[in-house]
């Protein structure tokens, strides 16, 4: 068995990813609003690398059935129709609807994954879909990997605890450390440190004093609901859809 954890994109080399199932994690905020979006009803997501690649897209699709979100240093993004915040992909606004997003971390890390098998998007969300997937995989695989999107190409507490959760979750009962790297190691001591409360980890880290220093605290607050939107989001195909979950 082997299980990686990587806290950075820009710590994953492309052999990595390549043919391995990953789970990709930016909990404050991308994974958790498209998780919002999807579990509302948007029809996919199209993440893409930046503002000027979201308005190309834009117009090069023209449809009253696209919407652009996302954010820049945490703010929504002027001119688009949304932000980055899982509060406001509400089903009025998301139903049917494609979005087209771009945000500071998130997306580049589900991008960094080009060669994957597979790539999920995980947040306390949808944890217990998500780490159901994750269990399917290692016993099927005997692999996994999980990213972290991280902040400004750093290390990020709020990610690195979710991908403790993650993987605690996914194991279960079974403890086979010896085939961890350091990284999954460090993030299951971080579930020891702060126990099964997400507040927090998540308020304690530098993305949510931030987010909290800029207004957004109920995000922050929405972002540790665990199992708020318990959806399985793939990503293929350059669109994130609803998997569909074992039953």
């Amino acid at each position: 068995m082997k299980l990686d954890v990587v806290f950075m994109p820009a710590g994953m080399s492309s052999t990595e990813v390549q043919g391995r199932t990953a789970f990709v994690i930016d909990i404050l905020r991308a994974t958790t609003a498209m998780c919002a979006a999807l579990s509302h009803g948007a029809k996919a997501i199209i993440p893409v690398a930046s503002t000027e690649e979201a308005l190309r897209l834009a117009q090069t699709i023209r449809s009253a059935d696209l919407l652009l979100a996302g954010e820049k240093n945490c703010l929504p993004i002027p001119g688009f129709h949304l932000g980055n915040s899982p509060l406001e992909m509400t089903e009025a606004a998301v139903r049917g609807k494609t979005l087209v997003v771009t945000t500071s971390n998130g997306t580049k890390a589900l991008l960094a994954c080009q060669g994957a098998a597979a790539v999920y998007p995980a947040a306390a969300a949808n944890l217990s879909a998500a780490a159901e997937r994750a269990a399917e995989v290692l016993e099927r695989d005997g692999e996994l990997l999980i990213l972290c999107a991280g902040r400004d190409g750093a290390f990020s507490l709020d990610d690195a605890y979710c991908a403790g959760r993650l993987v605690a979750a996914a194991l279960g009962s079974r403890k086979p450390r010896r085939w961890f790297n350091d990284a999954a190691i460090a993030s299951l001591d971080l579930v020891r440190r702060y126990g099964d409360g997400w507040e927090r980890p998540l308020v304690r880290s530098r993305s949510g004093r931030e987010l909290i220093r800029l207004g957004f605290r109920d995000d922050v607050a929405d972002a540790g609901r665990l199992d708020a939107y318990p959806v399985l989001a793939h990503f293929h195909d350059r669109r994130i859809t609803l998997a569909q979950v074992s039953v």
